[in-house]
């Protein structure tokens, strides 16, 4: 799995994270958060299987001292399809340009 990984985060750090997560983003279990993609983003086959695979997320996944932001886009409704692929690059410079927001926003030391 491609992903982009933030590592020796502080305890304090990571519940602020958390708990930003948490307010803004579904959870489909604990620890991972779907990052919904923007819909100018989506390459030219999402935006074909919008209705029926659409919307479209990156998962964030958090660990006691890491977050790792799996760079495959993901359909909501399905879990095989054409349309869910590996982030092109203007995907994952978008998404991980996100994360590291997030990070900034929160003034976290990394």
């Amino acid at each position: 799995m491609r992903s982009y990984l933030v590592q020796e985060l502080r305890a304090k750090d990571m519940k602020t994270i958390t708990s930003h997560l948490r307010e803004h983003y579904k959870t489909p279990l604990e620890g991972l958060f779907w990052l919904p993609l923007p819909r100018n983003l989506w390459a030219e086959t999402q935006k074909e299987h919008a209705q029926e695979c659409g919307p479209y997320y990156m998962a964030l996944e958090l660990g006691q001292d890491w977050l790792k932001l799996e760079l495959l886009v993901r359909s909501q409704q399905k879990l095989r399809c054409r349309c869910i692929v590996y982030a092109d690059s203007r995907q994952r410079e978008a998404m991980i340009d996100s994360v590291d927001e997030l990070i900034r926003n929160r003034d976290i030391a990394v």
